[in-house]
């Protein structure tokens, strides 16, 4: 097996095709996460809140952490891109405590980091998901870059 955990490029065109088709089945509740992490209430006030140096940034880490269920959700039992889990490791799962406002950036900006990268990928997802009627012969860079989340290249 490759490290690209397909046996084959024909493999590698069922596995796209069905991660095409399992977006477009789940694009309405994709454009409502994008939509939400677009909303003032959600990823551009907590992105303030950096700036802010408000404890509430801190509150961007469940936002992430719903967009990545959801994209795990769109190919289940398919592991996703090692790299981008490590980022959204890296600004996940950390709790407030008062210090971190002696070191405000090195504590906040991975929490930051972790959301751009699972909101990117996030609207990548509906955009292709809408444009793509099949499989493209050439690779748009954002379709290419989304199927490294998956894998897929």
């Amino acid at each position: 097996m490759s490290i690209y955990n397909f046996e084959s490029i024909e493999e590698k065109e069922v596995l796209e095709t069905e991660l095409l088709k399992q977006l477009k089945a789940r694009l309405p509740e994709l454009e409502a996460l994008l939509k939400l992490s677009d909303s003032h209430n959600r990823g551009e006030n907590l992105f303030y809140r950096f700036y802010h140096h408000s404890v509430k940034v801190y509150d961007l880490q469940i936002f992430t952490a719903n967009i990545v269920t959801a994209l795990r959700d769109i190919f289940p039992g398919r592991d996703l891109n090692e790299e981008f889990l490590r980022i959204v490791d890296g600004g996940t799962g950390r709790i407030f405590e008062l210090e971190h406002n002696q070191r405000w950036h090195e504590e906040t900006r991975p929490i930051l980091e972790a959301f751009f990268h699972a909101r990117m990928m996030l609207q990548m997802a509906v955009q292709y998901a809408g444009k793509l009627d099949s499989r493209p012969a050439m690779l748009p860079n954002g379709w290419a870059a989304f199927l490294y989340l998956y894998r897929l290249r």
